[in-house]
């Protein structure tokens, strides 16, 4: 449970650090760059990827991991371009829901791919777990309609997020060999950050690329501790699964409240209340039970 306490503090710090980029003249997207390059190098120092002996492009084209790492190396820093177009064109807070909501994504391959047993406390926590979802990002103001474009970044975000949640349990998968699958997925994502901004012919500033530092720490310690956590729970991919998002959510509404004075509304502590209810059935229930 350590790590995935972990895991949800720094994808918070994460959504804190975003929230006060544009005060602080950070630009995301520049922010993100450099972020990739502080995970590289954290991959590199920390976890010492293991290459076999062969050469960078050989260990690629020879890699069971290969599909993995090739689509974690596509599909984040693409996510991240998607959600900020999502932001801009339907909003923040229907971004927000759409990322918590890809939860019914890696859900549902826990038991299709992963071949996790359903359990009658499992069904309850899962419930419990939307329920809790849906009073959390409930709004009492009514918002405008949302564009076209609007529907497809929220599509793209939904989708987005929960196949990285999946890959990222593949990833746990390997043992020992997901130290050199993130590094690649690193290098691949950097690259592509990085021709995306000089395609767009980005003005860099210092800024940015402190923030992309800080974002950089952040976003490595929250990956690897999610991926332990999934090695922990290694047959209830569920727990870390539902326990990250709605981790996250609870955190980041408390957070909200207390440092940036967001009103938080009678739904939204029921929402509290049924996600502390949902954790306390995956992990808890089960146990008593067996």
């Amino acid at each position: 449970m350590f790590n995935l306490i972990i895991a949800v503090l720094c994808s918070v710090a994460v959504s804190v650090l975003l929230k006060v980029a544009r005060k602080r003249h950070i630009e995301i997207q520049q922010a993100i760059a450099f972020n990739y390059i502080v995970a590289l190098s954290l991959s590199w120092f920390l976890l010492k990827p293991d290459f076999k002996g062969l050469e960078f492009t050989d260990f690629i084209a020879q890699s069971e991991n290969t599909p993995i790492f090739l689509a974690l190396g596509i599909l984040l820093p693409s996510v991240f371009i998607i959600m900020s177009k999502a932001v801009e064109f339907a909003g923040i807070v229907r971004s927000d829901a759409a990322q918590r909501l890809s939860l019914f994504l890696p859900i549902l391959a826990a038991f299709l791919i992963f071949h996790e047993t359903l359990s009658q406390s499992k069904v309850v926590g899962i419930v419990l777990a939307f329920v809790g979802l849906f009073c959390l990002l409930s709004k009492s103001n009514q918002q405008s309609a949302v564009a076209f474009r609007g529907i497809l970044g929220l599509v793209g975000v939904w989708f987005g997020y929960g196949i990285i949640d999946i890959l990222f349990k593949q990833v746990a998968k390997s043992g020992g060999a997901f130290p050199t699958t993130l590094f690649i997925a690193f290098s691949l994502a950097a690259c592509i950050m990085f021709i995306y901004l000089l395609f767009k012919r980005t003005q860099w500033n210092v800024a940015s690329v402190v923030g992309g530092i800080i974002l950089g720490v952040l976003n490595f310690f929250n990956i690897l501790f999610y991926i332990k956590a999934h090695q922990s729970f290694g047959s209830n991919p569920t727990l870390v699964f539902a326990g990250m998002n709605i981790g996250v959510i609870c955190l980041g509404t408390i957070t909200g409240a207390l440092i940036f004075k967001e009103k938080i509304s009678k739904i939204n502590w029921l929402g509290i209340v049924f996600s502390l209810c949902a954790i306390f059935c995956l992990y808890y229930l089960d146990k008593i039970l067996a």
